[in-house]
């Protein structure tokens, strides 16, 4: 992580979508957020991490309250259990 980025702790992984699933990274106070769509062909190639630095520009605010709350939850409990370059 760099003065430039933000750590982001995989908070949510949707699969909607046959082709298509949804991770979610926010940042431990659940505050912000980034989504990213990959597929699952690019899935298989490319190892979801338990964490990402992001350029804070990328970040959105998580709208909805109950969600900032579960996510800063959920991105403590990835912190403590997880590097940020493990797999999961």
């Amino acid at each position: 992580m760099s003065d430039d980025t933000v750590r982001c702790w995989l908070v949510d992984r949707i699969s909607r979508d046959e082709n298509l699933v949804t991770l979610v990274y926010a940042t431990p106070d659940g505050q912000r957020q980034l989504t990213k769509q990959l597929s699952f062909q690019l899935l298989s190639r490319k190892p979801t991490t338990a964490a990402v630095d992001v350029d804070p520009e990328k970040l959105e605010p998580t709208p909805d309250p109950d969600e900032r709350e579960r996510y800063a939850t959920q991105a403590q409990s990835m912190a403590e259990k997880h590097d940020p370059d493990d797999e999961v």
